[in-house]
Formats: C-alpha cells, sequence, structure tokens
C-alpha cells in the first residue's frame, strides 16, 4: 500500500482537482490510501467563522459561512455531473451540522468550537475530490476519519489514542480495499469517544498520513507540494537556495527544530518508527524526482538556511544572584511548557540567561509574570536568528558578514547568530 497526501494548495480550485485525479490515475492500478487537506485558504476562511460565533456575531458567522457552502457548491457544479446529486448530498448533512452549532450561543471554550466548525474544511474538501475521481472512473471509497482516528479531548492540539485507531482502521478499513483500489479520507482532524471533533495541530494533515502509513506499514509516503522537494532555505528569502534530494529522518528533524518550514517532527516520527521512506514530490511537475528522506545518512549536504525574523531576547538573572542550577532551570521550563513557548536559543551562564523567542508580546508578558517570582526580566526586541546547519567559511562569510551580531552560538555542525 502507498499512502498519498495532498495539501489545500494541490486541491484550491478545479483546475487543480483536475490535476489531482491526472496523478492518481497513474496509480490507479495499486493499492492506494489517499488523505486531503481542505481547500486552499478554507481553513482560515471557517477560522473567521469560529471566530465571529464566539464573540457572539451570530449573523456574521452565518453570513461567512454561507460565503464558504457556495464556493464548494459552485466548484462542484464545475466538476460534477453523473455524482453531483450524492455529493451534494453529503455536503448537505455537513453544513447542516455546522449550521446547527452557528444557531446556538456558546457555552464551552473557544477551542472546542474551533474544533467543531474548522474540521468541516476537509470533510467538505474530500467530498467534492472522491465525487470528481468516481466521476473520471476511478474508483474509489470515501471515509469519515472521524469514524476511525481516536483522539482525546485535548482540542487543537488533540492526542492520538493509537490503540483505537489501529484497531478500528484494520477492522474497517481494510476490507474495504477488497472492494475499491482506492481509499480517500481527511487529514488534519479526528474524534473524541463522546464524537465531538477534533484537530491534530500544526502540520495535522502530514500527521494524519503518516499515522496510516505506520499503522498499514506502508510502502512509503508522497506527500505532494507545490515545490520541487525541500530546499536548503527558503526561495521567497533566499532566491539562491538549491533543492536537496536526499535527508535522512534526524537531518528533517533538526531542520524543523531551528525553524525550517519543511516536515513537522510528529510526521517523521510514526515513520521513522518503521522505517517507511518519505517522498516529497512536485504537484506541479510529477517528473521531476522529489526529495526522499529515509534512515539512510546522506552522503554530504549543502548548507542549510534558517532565518527568524521578529524574535526578542529574554535576558534574566536571579533575584538572589544564586547559581543557575536544577531547580531555577525546572521552573522555568515548566513556564516554557505551560506558556507554549518554545526557546529558540538558550545561553546559560551562572546566574543568569539569555532565552531568544519569537516576538509574541501576550506569550511574553504572560511569561514575565510568572518567572518574576524567580528572575528579574529584561526583555530587548527587534532582533533576527540566524541558523546555518553544516556551515562552512563561504556561508559564514556570504550570510553574516556585515551583521551586527548580538549573540553567537556553535558547535560542529550548527552556528546560530542573532542579530540586528
Amino acid at each position: 500500500m502507498k499512502i498519498f497526501k495532498f495539501g489545500g494548495a494541490s486541491v484550491q480550485d478545479v483546475d487543480h482537482i483536475k490535476h489531482v485525479a491526472r496523478i492518481i490515475e497513474q496509480y490507479k492500478d495499486e493499492k492506494l490510501l489517499i488523505v486531503v487537506s481542505a481547500m486552499g485558504k478554507t481553513t482560515n476562511a471557517l477560522e473567521k467563522v469560529a471566530e465571529a460565533f464566539y464573540e457572539g456575531r451570530k449573523d456574521d458567522a452565518l453570513r461567512l459561512f454561507s460565503e464558504i457552502k457556495k464556493q464548494h457548491i459552485t466548484i462542484a457544479k464545475y466538476l460534477l455531473v453523473l455524482t453531483f446529486n450524492d455529493c451534494i448530498a453529503r455536503m448537505a448533512d455537513l453544513f447542516t451540522e455546522i449550521e446547527w452549532l452557528l444557531h446556538d450561543k456558546p457555552v464551552r471554550e473557544y477551542n472546542y468550537y474551533y474544533d467543531q466548525i474548522v474540521s468541516i474544511g476537509e470533510l467538505l474538501s474530500t467530498s467534492i475530490v472522491s465525487a470528481y475521481l468516481n466521476e473520471v472512473k476511478i474508483d474509489n471509497a470515501w471515509i469519515d476519519v472521524r469514524d476511525i482516528l481516536r483522539t482525546d479531548n485535548h482540542f487543537r492540539e488533540a492526542i492520538v489514542d493509537w490503540e483505537y485507531t489501529s484497531k478500528t482502521a484494520e477492522t474497517l478499513m481494510l476490507p474495504l480495499f477488497d472492494q475499491h483500489p482506492i481509499l480517500l479520507t481527511q487529514g488534519f482532524i479526528g474524534c473524541t469517544s463522546d464524537n465531538e471533533s477534533t484537530t491534530l495541530g500544526r502540520e495535522g494533515s502530514d500527521f494524519s498520513a503518516a499515522i496510516f502509513a505506520n499503522i498499514f506499514n506502508a510502502e512509503n509516503l508522497t506527500i505532494w507540494k507545490d515545490v520541487e522537494g525541500v530546499m536548503n532555505a527558503d526561495p521567497k528569502i533566499f532566491p539562491e537556495a538549491v533543492y536537496i534530494s536526499h535527508l535522512n529522518y534526524e537531518e528533517v528533524i533538526e531542520m524543523a527544530y531551528y525553524g525550517a518550514q519543511v516536515i513537522h517532527p510528529k510526521t517523521i516520527k510514526p515513520l521513522q518508527n518503521k522505517n517507511i521512506p518519505l517522498h516529497v514530490k512536485c504537484f506541479l511537475d510529477t517528473a521531476l524526482p522529489g526529495t526522499v528522506i529515509d534512515n539512510q545518512k546522506p552522503a554530504s549536504l549543502p548548507p542549510v538556511i534558517i532565518l527568524k525574523s521578529n524574535q526578542a531576547l529574554l535576558s534574566l538573572q536571579t533575584h538572589d544572584f544564586s547559581f543557575i542550577e536544577e531547580e531555577p532551570i525546572r521552573r522555568l521550563y515548566k513556564i516554557f511548557n505551560k506558556k507554549k513557548i518554545k526557546p529558540n536559543l538558550i545561553l546559560t551562564g551562572a546566574i543568569g540567561l539569555q532565552i531568544v523567542v519569537d516576538d509574541i508580546p501576550e506569550k511574553i508578558e504572560a511569561f514575565g509574570a510568572e518567572a518574576s517570582e524567580t528572575f528579574e526580566l529584561n526583555v530587548t526586541k527587534g532582533f533576527h536568528l540566524l541558523t546555518i546547519r553544516h556551515y562552512n567559511d563561504e556561508a559564514l562569510e556570504k550570510y553574516l558578514s556585515g551583521k551586527r551580531k548580538f549573540l553567537v552560538q556553535q558547535d560542529q555542525t550548527t552556528l546560530q547568530a542573532l542579530y540586528y
């Protein structure tokens, strides 16, 4: 079995959905499980619906949702003939789920309503894609992933119940492959034991695909993107960025840790655990080889350049000038975890620490309020943080020459520089 994942950009309109079908057509004789995201900017649009609802602006929420309905119905009209009625009937049921909710008043926390509303995006997109594949004689079965992927009720960052999900996937999905060569389902979403929709957090659709790859011991997972493959830098910032043909799991995790917009570590782990290769392929040009990510160490890598702007430096010192030892560090990381703050760089001294974080004022303010019990805090803003993995003299000269460097930290593989 192969697993394919198509992101929102791949199904953003009629032409892109047709192109998805042409890609799948090449593999229609193989056993495929396809995971699809919400169309284009649908998730962002649904977030606005959730915000309006939670703020008590019911009419705005219903109006915004009506626009999303119209967009999906219009795309279905342009794509479908024979399967149109069935698709519209399924989407009507999904629309009703949300409209019933929007006519109520919020009585629970925002994250709960976010998940109930935003999760509809993937269900709508897959309804249309599945219907179109059947329309063009690519036999497939649509599955509501909420019947399979069980999570806890940690809304917006739900934790997967692997045991239940594995058992249910094998029981409900495997028999369908005896009837259909292709199964199509949603990424990003799951469901609690109380039948409440949940979402899996950042890069949740990739994670969903990796979960199924792990459960079914897939031959490989292919993530289709609108780029040639994984690059050594963001080409929007660094036009000289080059394509990387091969990476291993550890390198991708390191790149993501330092802020590279590559595959999220939570997607990598289920694949790494069973040594399942991940292919990052170009949706726009399927002839390109893409990037292979597996357990084999790459022969060589170019310098990997990661730039994070809008950085804040938190300078902390103990009130009584005592040493920074185990207990103060433990308290500090407890606050980081509680406030969901990820340090991008940490330098530890005898009685103080310097910590670089993304400049999110409300998080820094909340951090300062709790840290003040142990530390004196000074915040300096307006920095950039440059990380260079596999650095060499040429890369250091090219990317750091002339910069007003404030902090530099390096080991044999990675250099980080904070500068104005």
